[in-house]
């Protein structure tokens, strides 16, 4: 197998970043995804540089007991270039609270002691930290209430498609859901349901957590995947794969506000679209998604500290990191006339710039 880890800078602090194991990893996408990150957590006010690591491996090929071999093998040979000051890692796609848990063995024993802030997104029993696992999607469905109220609405009685129902849409449903939003249409990568009076997201959830996808919820519902993205609806988040809001998509889109729950959803040629069509509120990537890295941060923070927080401690702090971020970014809209996209990430870029220039070089 083919392993990868990128790290991209070290000016702010460590680099974090997930690690993936997928059969598209390749060493572009890898690098790539590492900048993203360092944008990312730099616009969140993170003490963080980007990185990203990644297996070209289908996990879902492999026995658990080979799994397990794969994941200890590639933090072996990460040994020599992570640690919790230089660069941390946490779950992906084709990653879980397990593998991170045997990364976190595995340097561990090299160590000769436990130690848990190597790796975020942990379990809870092996020093994970509360809220970790719905943050990302719970981040997403808060700064869609911030984007709401921006565009004069509410969430009562709003409506939302959902593109992507694993950990960040599904959570980023039920959010909204409880806010009192009408969820009327959700896919994953075998089926795809819409209803205009309102799918019921608990048994959508109860559903996948027993069968593992959305695959057989419902004939009668069952709609046309290709046709989801442009229905009429007030809240769209696409929250699977990267690019799949194109040109030609991103002309026929009918919502109000644009969640990019995924990582890079909106090609460059739809982002020209989508900034002649001011009607249409974006959260951009880095912003909407930081829900999870944020938490990771909080993660690294208590077991460094070994003092840990409840989960509404957890879920406070993180609105307020999201909530600055969000209003850095309309300031930045309102004082320099860009993109909302172009404003995120341009603070990134600033912040990252800034401390370049005050560190100055050595020697």
């Amino acid at each position: 197998f083919q392993g990868y880890r990128v790290q991209h800078h070290l000016t702010l602090g460590p680099t974090k970043g997930g690690t993936r194991f997928a059969a598209s990893v390749e060493m572009g996408e890898v690098a790539a995804l590492a900048v993203w990150m360092s944008w990312k957590c730099a616009l969140a006010g993170l003490p963080y540089g980007g990185a990203k690591g990644g297996v070209t491996v289908d996990p879902y090929a492999l026995s658990r007991r080979e799994l397990e071999s794969l994941s200890r093998r590639y933090m072996q040979e990460m040994i020599p270039f992570v640690g919790p000051h230089t660069d941390v890692m946490a779950p992906d796609m084709g990653t879980n609270e397990q593998v991170m848990a045997w990364f976190m063995d595995t340097y561990s024993m090299y160590q000769g002691k436990t130690v848990t802030e190597i790796v975020t997104g942990k379990p809870v029993a092996c020093g994970g930290t509360e809220g970790r696992r719905d943050a990302t999607g719970r981040g997403v469905a808060h700064l869609v209430d911030r984007a709401l109220a921006r565009v004069g609405r509410t969430p009562t009685g709003a409506t939302a498609i959902v593109q992507g129902f694993g950990n960040v849409g599904s959570v980023a449903a039920q959010a909204l859901a409880e806010r009192g939003v009408r969820v009327i249409g959700v896919s994953d990568h075998t089926s795809c349901y819409f209803d205009p009076k309102g799918l019921d997201v608990v048994q959508l959830v109860r559903h996948t957590l027993a069968r593992g996808t959305l695959a057989g919820f419902s004939n009668e519902l069952a709609a046309d995947p290709a046709e989801l993205l442009t229905q009429a609806c007030d809240i769209l988040v696409p929250a699977a794969m990267e690019r799949v809001i194109d040109a030609s998509v991103a002309a026929r889109l009918r919502c109000r506000v644009l969640a990019e729950g995924a990582n890079g959803p909106t090609t460059p040629d739809a982002d020209e679209v989508l900034a002649r069509r001011p009607e249409i509120f974006v959260i951009p990537d880095i912003l909407c998604n930081a829900g999870g890295v944020v938490v990771s941060y909080f993660e690294w923070v208590q077991d460094l500290q070994q003092f840990f927080w409840d989960e509404p401690e957890v879920m406070s702090r993180l609105y307020h990191v999201l909530d600055r971020a969000f209003a850095a970014v309309m300031d930045r809209v309102a004082r320099d006339k860009v993109s909302h996209r172009t404003a995120a990430m341009a603070i990134g870029v600033d912040k990252v710039r800034s401390a370049k220039r005050v560190r100055g070089l050595f020697p």
